[in-house]
């Protein structure tokens, strides 16, 4: 049976050239192509491809703007078996340590040659996991590096976002998407990524995963009386509870 592949990468020049690549193989088809996160989002479901190669970094923002790994864990929570492949110009810790959470098979340079390219998708597609050799070590240090206490983490640091944003931060926390986050709370998904960006802003972080672990250390801290309270849940009720009187 033929490996089904979908492309998304902003730039059409990279997009026609992998393309080629893929078509000239036998097995190999490409089933679809995108230039944007939202019109992947849009299109891979109904192409149903077996493989998706992501460009890591899309538009024209620089730094940590990592939308590819986002429309990763997108696609992923909707299709399970959809094997994705991070394909990237930069060698970049924090964006390969954020794809491995968001469940990417696999993860290479466009430094890559054509046939190493051609066998990652083969070897993504046949459930194997794939990581470029001279990323790997790194990835597997900063796994390894001890987590910081829930006491690193101070609570104040929540007087900065808005109820909404709390309850938006602790779902970051369960590990729900955007459009489930959006679906959970009735708003439009732009809305959920432009909070998350506002959030990511006012906790001083530059990645989703950070906010997540924040989340997660409050969740797991002590509350006052005999119980453990999750200290979002605590904000949220006391700043409803202050706007009802």
């Amino acid at each position: 049976m033929s490996v089904r592949v979908f492309l998304l990468d902003d730039h059409e020049v990279v997009r026609r050239g992998v393309r080629d690549l893929l078509e000239a193989e036998p097995g190999i088809v490409v089933v679809g192509e995108a230039a944007s996160a939202r019109e992947a989002l849009a299109r891979v479901p109904a192409a149903r491809p077996d493989v998706a190669v992501l460009d890591v970094r899309l538009g024209t923002a620089t730094g940590g703007d990592h939308e590819g790994v986002e429309v990763c864990r997108e696609l992923r929570a909707e299709l399970p078996e959809l094997a994705c492949l991070m394909l990237t110009s930069f060698d970049d810790d924090e964006a390969l340590f954020d794809a491995i959470m968001a469940g990417a098979a696999g993860y290479v340079l466009k430094q890559i040659g054509g046939s190493d390219l051609v066998a990652a998708v083969r070897a993504v597609a046949a459930g194997t996991s794939l990581l470029d050799p001279r990323l790997t070590s790194r990835v597997m240090a900063r796994i390894r590096e001890p987590k910081p206490e829930p006491e690193a983490v101070v609570p104040g640091e929540l007087d900065r976002l808005s109820p909404r944003e709390l309850e938006i931060l602790d779902l970051i926390g369960l590990g729900l998407t955007n459009r489930q986050i959006a679906d959970r709370l009735f708003l439009a998904e732009k809305t959920v990524k432009n909070r998350v960006s506002s959030i990511l802003g006012k906790l001083g972080v530059g990645r989703r995963l950070q906010a997540a672990m924040i989340a997660e250390r409050l969740r797991d801290a002590p509350g006052p009386g005999t119980r453990s309270v999750n200290p979002v849940e605590r904000a949220v009720s006391s700043r409803t509870a202050g706007r009802s009187r």
